[in-house]
């Protein structure tokens, strides 16, 4: 298994797989070939039915700006949903072809390489397995992180938070309509600001963290910087309950990071076994996993054990197995930007049902990942982020038929 540290990527929204992939992928193909004389790329799958929405072109030419881009969404059967062929010419007209997989969370996958993102450095291939080694030496996730993690990687994730934080901060601040055909409103601030009459506790912590999320996703729709938790598309879950428990509940920043560590390695088991990318498994696996993540954190910094760590993140990905990707008109917007603040809301009630009901539980997390994986392969094509189904095809379908009105 990875380095977690692999799970958290610093880019611009708003896609990991359709902005940050590609723009890896046009770094790598510019420093293999810099002499080249015309780069083409061919964008398949999930990245020509949703790229244009998505960002991808820019993020390509970014890097290549006089790069020719062409979408064919006609080709079947690929190796994986979001698939780039690069061509590159040398001035006597010869090329070399190059198909690059973007696998989800800003990771690229060369065909027929290794990427560093790939090196294992855990021998464990799954959570029970480390849940065995941590009960057997009598130490924490937390322990167990540092036995196999470079010594930097609490520096690494101090920029992650950094980050993180910043895009919560700018969020909150920021006013206006986001970019793209739906002109959707921003509503992280407005929502931060209102107050209900006689308000609970309860009801603040709701409406705290929810707009924590929006303001962090509305960065991301906003093609601003964000930190992929696993993605982009699901940036707003962790950010937002970490935010919450650092700026509104006083835990130290050095918890914070530990909590981080402690989701990544959820993350890292969930993109190890089964899927992060909406293209392949549906939002299941990008918001579930957020979900999952985020709850696995929050547990770990209110002190509770594995078991119920475990149970935690179990339970936060179970009530969104099946959850499709339909991002409408291909844009990260709607219903991404809302389902990133319940997400987070629901880590939270996961976490408070781990506390009491650990001992019960009858599914383990392995398990849950695993059904996640199969849900996701089985589900239909146009609920993987393609925008041919669900909300997306709702919303196209009374769009043409009040235009004919």
């Amino acid at each position: 298994m990875r380095s977690l540290r692999s799970v958290y990527k610093i880019g611009h929204g708003p896609s990991s797989s359709h902005t940050v992939g590609p723009y890896n992928a046009a770094l790598l193909i510019r420093d293999r070939y810099p002499d080249a004389s015309l780069y083409e790329v061919t964008l398949y799958g999930s990245l020509a039915l949703t790229g244009e929405g998505h960002g991808t072109v820019k993020a390509i030419r970014a890097v290549l700006p006089d790069a020719e881009v062409h979408f064919d969404t006609e080709t079947k059967d690929l190796p994986f949903p979001n698939t780039m062929l690069f061509r590159v010419f040398d001035k006597r007209g010869s090329y070399v072809s190059i198909r690059i997989f973007s696998v989800g969370g800003g990771t690229i996958r060369v065909e027929g390489e290794l990427s560093q993102d790939e090196v294992d450095i855990y021998p464990q291939s799954n959570f029970t397995e480390m849940l065995d080694e941590c009960r057997s030496k009598d130490i924490s996730l937390m322990e167990f992180i540092r036995q196999y993690e470079e010594p930097d990687l609490m520096d690494y994730l101090r920029q992650v938070w950094t980050a993180m934080k910043s895009c919560v901060e700018r969020g909150l601040e920021e006013e206006g309509v986001l970019p793209g055909e739906l002109r959707l409103t921003r509503k992280a601030k407005l929502l931060h600001t209102m107050r209900c009459y006689n308000e609970s506790s309860e009801v603040t912590m709701n409406r705290l963290i929810a707009s924590y999320a929006y303001a962090v996703s509305e960065e991301n729709a906003a093609e601003e910087i964000v930190v992929t938790a696993p993605t982009c598309g699901s940036c707003g879950v962790i950010p937002s309950v970490m935010y919450y428990m650092y700026h509104d509940k006083g835990f130290p920043e050095e918890e914070i990071l530990e909590a981080l560590a402690v989701a990544g390695l959820i993350g890292n088991v969930i993109r190890t076994n089964a899927s992060i990318s909406g293209a392949e498994c549906g939002c299941q696996a990008e918001i579930g996993s957020a979900c999952s993540m985020a709850a696995a954190g929050l547990a770990y910094l209110y002190g509770l054990n594995s078991s119920q760590i475990e149970y935690a993140a179990e339970n936060a990905m179970e009530h969104h197995l099946g959850l499709t990707c339909d991002p409408v008109c291909g844009l990260v917007q709607i219903p991404c930007i809302e389902r990133n603040a319940v997400a987070a809301m629901r880590a939270v009630n996961a976490v408070d049902i781990s506390r009491f009901l650990a001992a019960t539980r009858k599914i383990s997390f392995d398990d849950v990942i695993a059904t996640m994986y199969q849900t996701g392969k089985d589900m239909d094509v146009r609920y993987k982020e393609t925008s041919h189904g669900g909300l997306a095809a709702m919303y196209r379908t009374k769009q043409t038929a009040s235009s004919n009105e």
